[in-house]
């Protein structure tokens, strides 16, 4: 049901919420937000909401929107497919502690999810070879994250595999493997699938997803 912002005065606080957590997920999904900040706040202001809801929340909605849109049927087959294609890719590096991160790995993905990898290497040319060596060729991005007054640049491995998912693999130090890290959408721990846990996944239940309670 399309909601008009005159129609929210009788809401209750709750209820608002939901529906800008709904607009949002909406902006998202079809690619007119890239970040959960810009999408809840511009929902808000479309709908003339103050009061924001968590990313959590906006995350839930653009699960529910993409199997009503996708069908979850078809959802689960393609996230089979792209947990297959990172289980291969994370074969090929293995000897660099893959970990699959992101929604391939929450199993929240949508039509627009790409597979995010994780590895640990002190010097990026060596997985790198090892994907030349397969006559994969990736673009090489130098990214720069800040914790506070600490920044860190990471390098970046992105390519589309020859069945046409995006990949991208991101390369850090081996200092930091099983350092803990909070996901800044569902409030939870990242811990990712290694490649052991993910032929697992794979072999007793590839359609799971990691939720927090």
């Amino acid at each position: 049901m399309l909601l008009y912002a005159c129609d929210v005065i009788n809401l209750t606080k709750s209820e608002k919420r939901i529906e800008v957590a709904k607009e949002a997920a909406r902006l998202l999904y079809y690619g007119l937000a890239t970040e959960y900040i810009f999408a809840k706040k511009r929902a808000a202001r479309s709908l003339r909401i103050r009061s924001l809801p968590s990313n959590k929340e906006v995350a839930l909605e653009l699960n529910n929107l993409a199997d009503a849109l996708e069908g979850e049927k078809e959802r689960k087959k393609r996230l089979v497919e792209l947990r297959k294609e990172a289980y291969r890719y994370m074969r090929l590096l293995e000897q660099f502690c893959p970990i699959l991160k992101g929604s391939v790995w929450r199993g929240t993905i949508t039509k627009r999810s790409d597979i995010d990898i994780v590895i640990y290497s002190s010097n990026f040319s060596q997985p790198l070879a090892v994907l030349n060596e397969q006559q994969i060729h990736p673009e090489v991005q130098y990214n720069t994250r800040q914790n506070g007054a600490i920044s860190k640049t990471y390098v970046h491995l992105t390519f589309v595999s020859p069945s046409g998912i995006s990949v991208e693999i991101v390369i850090r130090t081996p200092e930091e493997q099983g350092m803990r890290e909070t996901c800044e959408i569902f409030g939870d721990i990242i811990k990712g699938f290694t490649l052991s846990e993910l032929e697992t996944v794979l072999k007793e239940d590839p359609t799971m997803k990691i939720l927090p309670d």
